[in-house]
């Protein structure tokens, strides 16, 4: 069964993949070089560390079919080590970058997905489209018109193509695109913005380098500031990453596997002398939306890339930039979601205002993982407020023994707390208060110094007071940290008085 699993993976989609795997490369190079530029380093850095993270994450990576390479979110990180400190030092946190992921791994923190919300999820997902067709923008100003029309052709190509007859299915559209683009640009020689413009491509394959760094204290202390948000915003932007293209496929993966997968794929990237990175939405969903499906297209996409710089640089340089720019507004517009427009008003204003947060901080910091952050507090805070309104309590008084039973239903927690001490009426005159809690469930802390309060409070009116009901999980919480069943750590308190 593992075997065939593997074997599916692998060769299930040969040509899909295959096909996938060059649009995917073709995409991969500017955005490598501009990455490297963002981050300060040499157009090869980023390059180098592309192929080695596409091919590692192809082998051992946890969801197949994603792209990871080196990424803007990424770049932006390393700047000021790399201007205060160097390539060296950049190389040195991109190996205990590695050993970070690989650790969050192994505590399998990639579980932790489950705890964000679909709103958040959504928010990310509109927020990076955003960020992609910005990225956009700089290739589309102060440009000649040739360029427009270059672009505005190459949207025609990738949304028209796929409507011919048997050859519309079978090739990638993007590529199409890129291949008649710049075969006009080269034919016509038009003087627009090419690919050779961004940065000189290497010339030779990557070679096994250890950072040249001294490995003492002094150098952890430099390097550690930077490693640990690298690893959070890559586990990040990659374990969400890897839930859209779950989506999209209508499979599974592996989210703690992958969390090793990026780890070890960025040790490789540093002692291949490149930066560190993480997993792509904009190439992800290329790969997807041309067919790619299985490990083979990430494997391939790796292996095109480095093929492409290193032996045909003189053919990639040519390539204009209004090609790749109309492939990365297709992947803007397919990866925003449009439903999401849509569905605003009839979804609940609560979530609504993560889904905007989430979209407004991430755009507006260029920040995946501060975005990420606010829209999991503003969901989590919500959630709180709604679960705690469905907390009750109702009574009826015995009059016969001057009894009065109160019936606690929901949730009692710290944000219902308070709630819960406001129903009880402590004026009233009774011999003995029930307190039900059949159907209700305590929590926290907070719900136990809850209850507490009211049992004291009972007492100190004279009243005789009976819990009944408790399940065992609010039992063994509030004989844990309850007081009023202890007369001691009552004596405690009452003692400093």
């Amino acid at each position: 069964m593992l075997l065939l699993s593997k074997k599916q993976d692998w060769l299930g989609n040969i040509k899909g993949d295959v096909l996938a795997g060059l649009v995917v490369a073709l995409a991969l190079i500017p955005e490598a070089i501009a990455f490297s530029i963002i981050a300060g380093v040499d157009p090869k850095v980023g390059l180098y560390a592309s192929f080695c993270i596409a091919v590692i994450t192809a082998i051992i990576g946890g969801r197949p079919g994603m792209i990871s390479a080196a990424t803007g979110a990424m770049a932006l990180l390393m700047v000021t080590l790399v201007k205060e400190h160097g390539l060296q030092y950049l190389l040195a946190a991109t190996l205990l970058t590695g050993v970070f992921q690989i650790i969050a791994g192994y505590l399998k923190l990639g579980s932790l997905m489950r705890f964000i919300s679909r709103s958040v999820v959504t928010g990310f997902v509109n927020a990076l489209a955003i960020l992609i067709f910005m990225a956009q923008l700089p290739e589309l100003t102060n440009v000649s018109w040739h360029v427009y029309a270059m672009t505005a052709g190459g949207l025609a190509i990738i949304y028209l193509f796929p409507y011919l007859p048997v050859i519309g299915k079978s090739i990638p559209s993007p590529l199409v695109c890129i291949v008649l683009l710049t075969g006009i640009a080269m034919t016509l020689q038009l003087d627009i913005h090419t690919v050779g413009d961004m940065g000189e491509l290497p010339d030779t394959l990557p070679v096994f380098l250890w950072p040249d760094v001294p490995l003492n204290l002094e150098t952890l202390q430099i390097i550690l500031p930077y490693a640990v948000p690298l690893a959070v915003v890559g586990l990040l932007e990659s374990l969400m990453t890897a839930t859209i293209i779950d989506d999209l496929t209508d499979t599974s993966s592996d989210k703690n596997r992958e969390c090793k997968g990026q780890g070890i794929a960025n040790i490789g990237a540093g002692l291949m002398g490149g930066m560190a990175g993480c997993a792509m939405i904009g190439q992800s969903v290329i790969n997807i939306k041309s067919g790619g499906r299985g490990r083979l297209s990430t494997l391939l996409a790796g292996i095109f890339l480095l093929i492409m710089v290193v032996f045909l640089d003189d053919w990639i340089r040519q390539i204009p930039m209004a090609a790749l720019v109309a492939v990365m507004i297709m992947v803007s517009i397919g990866t925003f979601s449009w439903a999401s427009i849509r569905d605003l008003k009839q979804y609940p204003v609560s979530t609504n205002s993560v889904m905007i947060a989430t979209v407004v901080v991430v755009v507006w910091s260029h920040n995946l993982a501060l975005g990420v952050f606010v829209g999991v507090l503003l969901a989590s805070l919500f959630f709180a407020n709604k679960i705690s309104h469905f907390m009750y309590v109702d009574s009826e008084l015995n009059e016969e023994d001057n009894t009065r039973t109160y019936h606690v239903v929901g949730q009692v927690f710290f944000n219902s707390a308070d709630k819960f001490t406001a129903a009880f009426n402590f004026k009233e005159a009774l011999d003995k208060v029930v307190i039900d809690l059949h159907r209700a469930h305590f929590w926290d802390i907070s719900s136990v110094t809850a209850l507490d309060k009211v049992v004291l409070k009972f007492r100190r009116e004279g009243a005789e007071v009976e819990l009944i009901g408790l399940n065992e999980a609010s039992s063994t919480i509030i004989d844990r940290f309850g007081i009023h069943d202890k007369p001691e750590e009552i004596e405690k308190i009452m003692g400093g008085h």
